[in-house]
């Protein structure tokens, strides 16, 4: 990156910081530094055509005007450059400001606290890219109905199968079932792409449907080969509505020979249901019946305390984005131990979504965490490989689980 090319704008009411900052950005070499001690000011920069910054400074509580309405002030004007943020607020008012850059499309290289430290101040400068150099991705297609209906009927759906795995020792205990739509021409198709059609176009019943008989014969055939695992399948509030349902699944798993304490019937409330009669009356029964019951991301959404307290869990999954970069962000951590004690009290089995990386892993190591599924354990794969991918995360758990001293 040539620093030269970058015209900087640093915005602080407080005069030493602007010479702190100014300071540092020269020893890191940049050479285009301009400052400013309120906001308005530094607005006519930004309107200025020559002068307009590539990227801006931005402490967060200043007089007048704080840095959260600036930030306003630049949507309004389209702003195509970068900000960072900084501020003596605590990590969780800087965090919520990153956020709120993000949700305005304004590109944010990340957040510091003050005093300002010149290393972690040159790692975020060195995220700053020009204006549309990355890689623009392609728009995903988007599909109607009549093609999705086509495609159940032509079986063109396929389950692949994410492992779930003990944390304690690394047991491989179960799997969740994630469709996929094999296209015929585009490919394979990703659920965020077809799910909400099937919601919107009264097609989710019959997706659910052909998703679950193909998960119970693939654990009937594990099952038959040696592998015994919970294969979990998710439901949509939408195959709640009709009190049958809680009979065709336990049909099915009769007709495939598994047992409906191998399975587990992963919920998540999308959107708030107008009867909760019916849904209730459903899961409660599919309880009765020994199927395990899964609350699917826990505190995003309507997965809530209310659903705990008035249906009968098995397991609670904790989001992953509570979960990844726990180990350093205090708010996320608070929430996964909180969300372990509560499970706990209710004598609940808890899952951690999205581990990506090893620092994932220690962390819920450290805090006794039951289950753990994420691209660093394993990505969703079909079942054909399943073995083969057991075969090599055994292979890797004596560096993942170290031995008793």
């Amino acid at each position: 990156m040539n620093q030269h090319a970058i015209k900087i704008l640093v915005l602080d009411d407080e005069s030493f910081m602007l010479k702190l900052l100014g300071h540092m950005l020269a020893n890191l070499g940049y050479t285009s530094v301009a400052t400013c001690d309120n906001g308005r000011a530094a607005l006519e920069l930004v309107d200025s055509p020559n002068d307009s910054p590539n990227l801006i400074l931005l402490d967060l509580n200043m007089p007048e005007m704080d840095g959260i309405e600036f930030v306003r002030h630049l949507v309004e004007r389209s702003y195509t450059g970068s900000l960072l943020l900084i501020s003596g607020e605590d990590e969780r008012m800087l965090a919520a400001a990153d956020k709120l850059v993000q949700a305005h499309k304004i590109t944010v290289l990340g957040h510091v606290a003050k005093p300002v430290a010149p290393q972690a101040l040159a790692a975020l400068l060195a995220k700053w890219a020009p204006p549309g150099s990355a890689r623009v991705r392609p728009a995903k297609a988007e599909y109607g109905a009549e093609a999705l209906r086509a495609a159940i009927a032509n079986g063109e759906l396929v389950n692949y199968y994410q492992p779930k795995v003990a944390v304690s020792d690394g047991r491989v205990v179960g799997v969740e079932t994630l469709v996929r739509w094999r296209h015929p021409t585009d490919g394979m198709v990703y659920p965020d792409q077809f799910i909400g059609v099937a919601e919107e176009n009264g097609l989710i019943d019959d997706l659910t449907r052909v998703v679950l008989h193909d998960a119970l014969a693939q654990a009937r055939a594990w099952r038959d080969a040696g592998l015994t695992l919970r294969v979990a399948v998710n439901l949509s509030m939408d195959n709640l509505k009709v009190l049958s349902f809680a009979d065709f699944v336990a049909e099915q798993a009769v007709a495939a020979g598994v047992a409906p304490a191998d399975m587990v019937l992963e919920v998540t409330e999308s959107r708030l249901m107008a009867d909760l009669r019916a849904p209730l009356e459903i899961l409660t029964r599919l309880r009765l019946k020994r199927f395990r019951l899964s609350i699917d991301d826990f505190g995003t959404g309507n997965s809530s305390l209310s659903q705990l307290r008035d249906i009968p869990f098995d397991e609670l999954k904790i989001d992953q984005g509570f979960v990844h970069q726990a180990h350093a962000d205090e708010t996320r951590h608070a929430i996964v131990a909180a969300s372990l004690s509560l499970a706990r009290q209710l004598g609940m089995e808890v899952v951690a979504e999205g581990v990506e990386d090893q620092d994932d892993w220690d962390f819920l190591r450290r805090t006794q965490c039951d289950l753990a599924q994420g691209y660093f354990i394993g990505r969703p794969m079909p079942a054909a490989e399943l073995p083969g991918w057991i075969e090599t995360w055994q292979a890797r758990l004596s560096e993942l689980i170290p031995a008793p001293a």
